[in-house]
């Protein structure tokens, strides 16, 4: 899709930010807002509420402050997120002067992405044809893109046979595609076991024999959340956090005797999931910045090299932090593509370092998409 083509017509003196309604919105609404962009909305019906009535913009000012209230100027309910393809959903937006700001919801929430890659006429800040490379089923997936980067993976196993180390299997949940239902196993054995035992609990999709089988990393949890600008050239760390899964932070407060008791003789009366809930805000040691800043560097570089553009704006590399032979390594094992769904970044020192005060993800993209409308560089950072 020609980025020139999906600017044409539009006022770059009265630009809009656009979301969908989930995942980051309010991030990145309150980061338009604070550099004086607009925004809109596009929520689901019987999820708008968070939009359209907590979080809108009043005129109404704070009495401790000028500031005012709210940060979501105008929301657009829609009956499924996919109905931001609709013709006149996408002509209102355009007239808005609207730039859209994608996450995963336009994987999770879509039958067909490459709608949102052909059809939807509205500029996307990012690069709209990488979100797809997140999924493992991908012919070109995010294990390729990180082993061109030259960045240590977990080692992922092409069968089961194979299994001679504690492995992660990432089958998904059953009712919801797109959630984790991951298990650990030891051996072939044990992988068919506990797989067929899931799959009849109706825990796990029945696919499962064809999920990833990956390395178990044992080592701290961290996801290092840069930002590449193309109008500077530089790469930023923002922030650093961890992961809060329900309901593995349930089980992980219990002591090991109560665990026991509730699991029994591997007859789970209650499933482990993995399931997002939030993040929680961590920092490293700064012998390890370096390290990190090298493997977002050769992430970046990989990027380039498949397309003009590459990666714009926010990505994540998701993994951990591993002592071998006296010393520490950095273990990728997941990739965002696009802003990951972590406003709490900016409780981390990182972006403070380099800016002297605080940011989150969304504040650094209203502030790259401000820049590029003032240099008149827009088309460098949209597709």
């Amino acid at each position: 899709m020609n980025t020139s083509d999906l600017l044409k017509g539009y006022d770059t003196k009265n630009i809009t930010v656009g979301v969908l309604g989930g995942h980051s919105a309010l991030d990145v609404c309150h980061g338009a807002k604070q550099v004086g962009l607009k925004t809109v909305c596009v929520a689901r019906k019987g999820r708008e509420k968070t939009y359209a009535e907590f979080y809108r913009t009043r005129n109404e000012k704070l009495k401790m402050s000028n500031a005012k209230l709210g940060c979501v100027d105008e929301t657009i309910v829609v009956d499924s997120f996919e109905n931001v393809l609709n013709k006149k959903i996408q002509e209102k937006l355009r007239e808005l002067n609207t730039i859209f700001i994608h996450n995963r919801y336009f994987w999770v929430y879509f039958d067909d992405y490459s709608k949102v890659e052909n059809d939807f006429k509205v500029p996307i800040f990012g690069n709209r044809s990488y979100v797809k490379i997140e999924e493992r089923d991908q012919p070109y997936n995010q294990y390729h893109l990180l082993q061109d980067a030259g960045i240590r993976i977990p080692k992922i196993f092409k069968k089961p046979e194979d299994i001679d180390r504690p492995v992660l299997v990432k089958a998904n949940e059953a009712i919801r595609g797109y959630e984790r239902a991951f298990f650990v196993v030891n051996s072939k054995d044990e992988w068919e076991q506990k797989g067929k035992y899931l799959e009849k609990q109706g825990a796990i999709k029945s696919n499962w024999r064809e999920a990833t089988i990956e390395e178990f990393i044992i080592g701290a949890h961290v996801n290092f959340n840069f930002f590449y600008s193309p109008l500077t050239g530089e790469l930023e760390l923002l922030g650093t956090d961890t992961r809060r899964q329900t309901n593995l932070d349930g089980w992980l407060r219990m002591p090991a005797y109560q665990q026991e008791a509730i699991i029994g003789d591997y007859d789970f009366k209650q499933q482990i999931k993995m399931i997002e809930t939030g993040h929680i805000a961590c920092t490293v040691k700064e012998s390890l910045l370096e390290k990190a800043f090298d493997l977002g560097e050769k992430f970046v570089a990989a990027t380039k090299k498949m397309d003009d553009k590459g990666i714009i704006g926010p990505f994540a590399l998701q993994g951990a932090v591993v002592a071998e032979e006296g010393k520490e390594d950095i273990v990728i094992f997941d990739v965002s593509l696009r802003i990951p769904g972590s406003p709490g970044t900016r409780s981390t020192p990182y972006s403070g370092y380099l800016y002297g005060e605080p940011m989150s993800v969304g504040e650094r993209i209203g502030i790259e998409i401000k820049a590029a409308i003032e240099e008149n560089r827009l088309e460098e950072v949209v597709t």
